[in-house]
């Protein structure tokens, strides 16, 4: 591993015109991280559209890692200062030019973008100018396969891993056939295409497996359909327009206990959306998401951020911001051309840690560090996907209160 022993002061000078040469000295190529600057954190969630209850978990997951990142002394000698934020607002154009300027402004690291068709609309634009680039919620299939610099990685579990899970679940359950309809983008299709396969090698059969239009006017079709198929169990992989299939197929006459979802519906106020007058009529709902984190984890984000009542993705968030923090200390520079190499290193084949602080400590020390996240192991791949997972099994009680019911890793 690379040493962390400070360069002399001519030796950092010169270093510091190389990377100005490097990045042009605006931001671009290579983020604002040369060896006289704090390392920049700049993240790009949904604050606003029909994923904007995704955006408060990883910003406040974000900025709980960097109070801690900076609680431990910063990186590389630095305090870390505050994000470079953007919206992605499910839409790709706004999503593009929010992480454009999180470039320009020298970020040397970009959080996000939380929907994977998101981040298939900024990736080039971050990446191209070696910006490290992670998010926490991207599961789509072949996502990081589809991008060659290296500077992108997920910590949120490929849906190639969750299609089986949700399979699984649903077979135990002892349903024999089963209707799946999906929001027709990359991310619906790969995992409801992984669940089908998974169901039909269990010997359940998938009557109908039918993509939508998130942006239609309504939902009749595909409701009409799905009850139609008169299959034992209705799987959705939506986002938010998946309320109004939901409530569709309860006025069709299915009833919610045979109905499952996926991550996109693992929403703590699903039930008052689906019914405000009676939360009850979402009782038996059921679905599978990465796991949001550890006990102490969840705790700690709590106290930073009380009013805080979504969690999904929050942990795979954090893990992201603490695992590039922690790459650019084993670099012992913030330039993210050269901290690029550290990130899978430090995930796996090294004296294991869990927190920024105590990996920080070891790196000091000498010794190459095993980050284990609040999500999971980590444990990247050389494409920049997480190897192993865990995920939870939640569903709605007879009160229409979201609980988590069971935890599984895989592989």
């Amino acid at each position: 591993m690379p040493s962390t022993k400070a360069l002399s002061l001519t030796a950092a000078a010169a270093a510091l015109t190389l990377g100005l040469a490097a990045c042009g000295g605006d931001g671009g190529n290579g983020g604002g991280g040369g060896e006289g600057d704090a390392l920049q954190f700049g993240y790009v969630f949904p604050q606003t559209g029909d994923l904007a209850h995704l955006g408060p978990p990883q910003e406040s997951a974000a900025k709980y890692a960097l109070q801690q990142i900076n609680d431990a002394g910063g990186v590389n000698g630095s305090e870390l200062p505050e994000f470079i934020e953007g919206d992605e607002a499910n839409d790709a154009a706004q999503a593009n030019d929010a992480a454009q300027r999180a470039v320009d402004q020298g970020a040397d690291i970009i959080l996000g973008a939380a929907a994977s068709g998101m981040t298939q609309a900024i990736m080039d634009t971050v990446t191209s100018n070696q910006v490290v680039q992670c998010s926490g919620s991207n599961t789509a299939p072949g996502l990081a396969e589809e991008d060659e610099t290296g500077f992108y990685w997920r910590t949120a579990p490929s849906d190639l891993l969750q299609g089986p899970v949700l399979a699984e679940k649903i077979a135990g359950d002892g349903h024999q056939s089963v209707a799946i309809t999906y929001r027709a983008d990359d991310y619906g299709e790969g995992l409801a295409n992984a669940a089908a396969d998974a169901l039909e090698e269990n010997g359940i059969e998938v009557s109908y497996n039918e993509g939508y239009d998130p942006n239609a006017p309504n939902f009749d079709a595909v409701v009409n359909e799905m009850a139609n198929a008169e299959a034992d169990a209705n799987v959705l992989v939506s986002f938010e327009e998946g309320v109004q299939i939901i409530t569709g197929l309860i006025e069709s006459g299915v009833n919610a206990d045979q109905m499952y979802a996926t991550d996109g519906l693992n929403d703590e106020q699903l039930a008052e959306k689906v019914d405000s007058n009676d939360p009850s009529t979402i009782a038996g709902f059921q679905g599978t998401a990465p796991d949001v984190g550890t006990e102490d984890f969840l705790g700690g984000l709590t106290e930073y951020d009380p009013e805080l009542e979504v969690f999904q993705f929050a942990g795979q968030v954090y893990d992201c911001a603490i695992v590039t923090a922690l790459a650019a200390e084993q670099a012992g520079t913030n330039d993210p051309a050269e901290f690029v190499n550290e990130v899978g290193a430090v995930s796996k084949d090294g004296t294991e840690c869990s927190t920024f602080e105590e990996c920080k400590q070891l790196i000091a020390d000498g010794e190459d560090i095993d980050y284990q996240g609040v999500s999971g192991p980590i444990d990247f791949d050389d494409d920049g996907n997480v190897t192993t997972a865990t995920f939870q099994v939640y569903g709605f009680d007879d009160e229409g209160v979201h609980d988590k019911q069971d935890a599984i890793t895989v592989p």
